[in-house]
């Protein structure tokens, strides 16, 4: 069974900075996307950052030059580091990873989710 365990959510002011991290463990033998989306009250849930295995990204037009994803491949990890927080990114943050299991079937496994507020 994979997992994705994330980290890193909280209260934080208009303006302030979080890192989000989030780690898959279990029986896989690699992880290819990975990846954070949120869902705020109200709404759908959305893409916020994606990353390939190869180093590829791709933004929300509404985080570009805020947000920056990374990864650590060796670690089946993968963070958001976001900066100049604005109360419209309040919402619930869910990592997302498509991993290759040891049958060599394609999965697309969720985290639990964690919650960013921003409000002063």
């Amino acid at each position: 069974q994979v997992q994705l365990v994330e980290s890193g959510g909280g209260l934080v002011q208009p303006g302030g900075s979080l890192r989000l991290s989030c780690a898959a463990s279990g029986s896989i033998l690699r992880t290819e996307v990975m990846g954070w989306y949120r869902q705020a009250p109200g709404k759908e849930r959305e893409l916020v950052a994606d990353s390939t295995s190869g180093g590829g990204t791709n933004y929300a037009d509404s985080v570009k030059g805020r947000f920056a994803i990374s990864r650590d491949n060796a670690k089946r990890a993968v963070y958001l580091q976001m900066n100049s927080l604005k109360a419209e990114d309040t919402a619930v943050y869910y990592c997302k990873a498509r991993a290759l299991s040891l049958t060599y079937n394609w999965l697309e496994v969720w985290g639990q989710g964690t919650l960013v507020t921003v409000s002063s």
